[in-house]
């Protein structure tokens, strides 16, 4: 279960707090303040209710992060029922939604997540690549080797990282020689330093 912490209250969050979900989906979605929108989506992750699933999807794509942040914590509470709303998420146009969809599933931290965010591992922008592996490393899944053996060429050093981070969480013959040949073409000081740990 993933705690989220009350963010900061906004005029009016009495209000808020006394209303029921189709309400809170409501003001997610209409209120211009967003700090209501934010505190709405909150509300909605402590009620746990999949029907707010959709709304808090559409909300990944707020264009404020605050509003984005909460929704994906929010999606992340609800928990197993999120995950395939999300990977369907995780093809929209907009990398910052795909990011935050890639982040939930990581904290939902449940097997049906690997197979999306292995998709992910591939995704044309580097933050949406980083939060995918970021999310793998915990699951700690061998399907995700090869895939992440991958990325130790990706071409940003914070994905490169990442990866050869969730390679050393899963460990393995296949995973040491393949971070042992990274180490030797790698130029990035900070990165070689994550490989030899990685190989400890």
């Amino acid at each position: 279960m993933v705690e989220i912490n009350a963010p900061e209250k906004p005029d009016g969050a009495e209000e808020l707090e006394k209303m029921g979900v189709k309400d809170l989906m409501n003001s997610l979605r209409d209120n211009t303040d967003p700090l209501v929108r934010q505190y709405a989506a909150y509300l909605l992750g402590k009620a746990q209710n999949p029907r707010a699933i959709q709304p808090l999807i559409e909300a990944l794509g707020d264009f404020d992060k605050s509003v984005r942040e909460q929704a994906m914590l929010a999606l992340s509470s609800i928990g197993k029922a999120a995950i395939e709303p999300l990977s369907v998420t995780l093809k929209e146009p907009q990398w910052e939604t795909r990011y935050r969809a890639a982040e939930a599933l990581g904290k939902i931290a449940d097997e049906k997540a690997v197979k999306p965010l292995i998709q992910a591992l591939k995704d044309n922008r580097d933050h949406v690549r980083y939060m995918a592996a970021k999310g793998l490393r915990a699951l700690r899944d061998s399907d995700t080797i090869e895939p992440m053996i991958i990325l130790l060429n990706d071409e940003n050093r914070y994905v490169r990282m990442m990866a050869v981070r969730a390679l050393g969480a899963i460990g393995g013959k296949n995973v040491n020689n393949a971070l042992k040949k990274a180490l030797e073409s790698e130029n990035d000081e900070k990165v070689k330093e994550a490989i030899i740990e990685a190989m400890k």
